[in-house]
This record gives structure tokens, sequence and C-alpha cells, in this order.
């Protein structure tokens, strides 16, 4: 296999045809595996368990959208085998995108799993009371957190999604209770 290319650190989604392609459900299962690794078309479809022509015809769609790339080549019994990859680590809505937030969380529940028996779910909706540097630095830390590779020779668990997003909420605050500690 031949080496592969240094990638961008994210590609910024701006135009519609990015958009569809993203929005495909077994086009984001392929996203979601070439993440991994580079693979081949057999592997993409042993992978996902469908056949070669329906994977072949989705990777052609993210390749037309920019969004998957032609990693390597390589000889094998009489043909050449092509492994894919994405064009960047990751992705990330362009400010200027026509869709907004609803196009992720619309991804995260897409992917997400019911919780097993015995599994309590994960996700929650909290409010926190931050200041602004407050917030900013949580940003910044969840942006680490969310982009740091795993340690090298970390051991390979399940894969679970994180979708993160902190926003000023709407919600009014209280004046202060002037009646507070008196007996009800």
């Amino acid at each position: 296999m031949e080496d592969e290319s240094p990638e961008q650190e994210q590609l910024v989604l701006r135009s519609p045809a990015q958009f569809r392609a993203l929005g495909h459900p077994v086009r984001h299962r392929l996203v979601n595996l070439l993440r991994q690794r580079p693979a081949t078309l057999a592997q993409l479809t042993a992978a996902l368990g469908s056949t070669k022509g329906t994977i072949g015809y989705h990777v052609r769609i993210l390749r037309e959208a920019g969004l998957v790339r032609l990693a390597s080549t390589r000889q094998v019994r009489g043909g050449t085998e092509q492994y894919f990859a994405l064009v960047s680590r990751g992705f990330k809505l362009g400010e200027d995108a026509e869709v907004g937030p609803e196009f992720l969380i619309n991804a995260a529940l897409a992917e997400m799993l019911p919780p097993g028996p015995g599994q309590g779910g994960r996700t929650m909706l909290r409010h926190l009371w931050l200041t602004e540097d407050e917030a900013e630095a949580l940003a910044v830390r969840l942006r680490e957190y969310a982009t740091d590779p795993p340690p090298s020779g970390a051991p390979r668990g399940e894969a679970y999604g994180l979708l993160v997003s902190l926003y000023p909420a709407d919600i009014p605050a209280l004046s202060p209770d002037e009646h507070a500690g008196e007996p009800g």
C-alpha cells in the first residue's frame, strides 16, 4: 500500500452536495468506518453487510461531494485494489452553511442505538450557569477532548458518539427570592 498523504485537520462543510451525501444513513456509516482507517470496497462491504455495488455507489457519491478520496492502490492477483479515505480528520459546519445544528442532531439520532437490557441511557440535557470566560474555557476543553487522538496502544473499546453543543440557552433567571430562609 502506498503512503497516505497528510490529511487536513477538518473540512468545512458548505455545499448542498456535501450535506446530501452525509444525510444518507449508509454514507454516514461509511464515513464513520473511514474515520478508523482507509479501506477497500470489499472491506467496507463486509463491515456493513451489504453488496459491493451498493457500497461502490455510495463511495462514489461521497467522492463526488469531496468527502472521500482515493488514498492508495495495491496490485492483487491480477487486479488493482483501491483504498479509500476521508479527505480530512473531521468535518465541521461552515458558518455560512444553509443547515445548522439540526443536521448534526439528526445525524447523532440516526446512529444512536437504544440502551440494552440493564443499561441506563447516557443522553441528558443539562444547563450550566457560566460566565462568558467559563463558557469559552469549557468549549476549548471539550474541543480538545473530542479531537485528541487516543493514546498510542490504548485498548480499543466500543464506539460511542459525542455530540457537544455549548450554546446560550433561552432560560430566564429568577430574581432573588426575598422570602428565602423564612419559615413557610
